[in-house]
């Protein structure tokens, strides 16, 4: 494949889970919980169809895979109780905080743009409210009002945009992505993504992303015009 041309920009839209905190892992012990009664087995073949959904699609998706004899309703408030009891621990993804105390640091706007809901939201960063401070804004997809349509649709990566004071062209964003549904997404609005997919992702999973990394130690700000990392 030919190499891409990475474009300057001057914004940064962040995904959360699975991306700036270890969460994937975690939701993963909290869905198997909920298999586990009937028998089933959560595959990453089936997880990473559901990557980046907000709330509802997720739960009617993984209701009606599995054959489960429950509403999507019931679905959710079960994955919600198990997540709030795994997710207070939540750690964060290796460069992650060296990223964004750099872009804190040259008054780089960036803002978070998660599917999680405002009060999933909470719970995951209670270790981490300091540096999550550090955002101009976020929107938390499953409980935005003006996120009509979650991942693959660009709807919460547009809506983040236009929250920013001075509202940037969408090829002046960069996102960053864990998952094929964001990538999608972020492509969708006209922005630059770079993706750092689960290493288990095949690698057509992952082609449609400006830039494919292993990991945000890998990041180079530099590529796409923002201050290098001094050390």
């Amino acid at each position: 494949m030919a190499q891409k041309v990475l474009r300057n920009v001057t914004h940064c839209i962040f995904d959360m889970d699975g991306l700036l905190l270890d969460t994937e892992r975690l939701y993963t012990e909290a869905t198997q919980m909920i298999l586990d009664p009937y028998g089933k087995q959560y595959t990453f073949a089936v997880k990473e169809q559901i990557m980046g959904l907000q709330t509802r699609p997720l739960a009617e998706f993984l209701v009606k895979e599995y054959d489960l004899p429950i509403t999507w309703e019931e679905y959710a408030a079960k994955q919600k109780e198990n997540a709030q009891m795994l997710m207070r621990n939540a750690g964060l993804m290796p460069g992650a905080e060296r990223l964004l105390r750099h872009l804190h640091a040259h008054k780089v706007p960036f803002c978070l743009a998660t599917s999680s809901s405002a009060d999933m939201f909470e719970l995951k960063t209670t270790l981490h409210r300091e540096l999550f401070d550090l955002f101009n804004h976020r929107v938390c997809g499953s409980s935005d009002a003006e996120v009509k349509n979650g991942k693959p649709a660009p709807d919460i990566f547009l809506v983040a945009a236009q929250r920013f004071k001075d509202i940037p062209k969408p090829e002046s964003c960069l996102v960053f992505e864990d998952s094929p549904n964001g990538v999608t997404a972020g492509i969708s609005a006209g922005m630059q993504v770079v993706m750092v997919p689960d290493e288990r992702l095949s690698k057509e999973r992952c082609d449609h992303a400006t830039q494919v990394l292993a990991s945000l130690e890998d990041f180079k700000p530099e590529q796409f015009g923002l201050p290098p990392f001094s050390n």
